[in-house]
């Protein structure tokens, strides 16, 4: 028996190799502020619309849509295609679950897992969409709960995010529709 055979069979699970590993650059603080300062403005437009209007405008998701379009305005999951026809597409997949299946703990696991597949297949990814089907499991919303506030409140946050990243930031965005 070799010692590798012999070491093996007294640790099955071995531990993975080390692998060098680094931090990622870290970011220039103007590009920092000017995420930070993006986050804000759009959450407070979404809110201030939504308290305006009296309409629920806010999802929990769209602050980690922030995260992607201020932050990593080039990134595919951050172009407004992404995030309007992400976030519509998992909330209607959500919705379409609870409504044939229940609140049952399968379900929104189901939901969760065709809204993958369905960004993925339309290449609408938003990986903060994703989210949209436990919201919508836990609120237990209506039908409208598509348009106020997912579809509503994504295009709101992608008009900000194009406007924001074009104007104050000088970025040929969207990267494509």
């Amino acid at each position: 028996m070799t010692t590798l055979e012999r070491d093996h069979l007294s640790d099955p699970l071995p531990s993975p190799a080390p692998v060098a590993s680094h931090f990622p650059p870290r970011s220039a603080f103007r590009h920092v502020l000017l995420a930070a300062l993006g986050g804000f403005v759009a959450i407070a437009a979404i809110a201030l619309l939504a308290s305006n209007f009296h309409a629920a405008l806010m999802l929990g998701s769209f602050g980690a849509s922030c995260v992607l379009v201020f932050g990593f305005p080039d990134a595919p999951f951050s172009q407004p295609r992404n995030v309007v026809i992400g976030h519509t597409l998992s909330s209607f997949v959500g919705l379409l679950c609870l409504t044939l299946f229940g609140p049952h703990w399968w379900a929104v696991a189901l939901a969760v897992s065709l809204a993958i597949a369905a960004m993925m297949l339309t290449r609408t990814v938003h990986p903060p969409a994703g989210s949209n089907p436990v919201i919508i499991f836990l609120a237990m919303p209506q039908w409208d709960f598509l348009l106020f506030p997912t579809l509503s409140g994504a295009l709101v946050l992608a008009t900000i995010g194009l406007l924001y990243n074009r104007v104050l930031r000088g970025h040929a965005y969207p990267k494509y529709w």
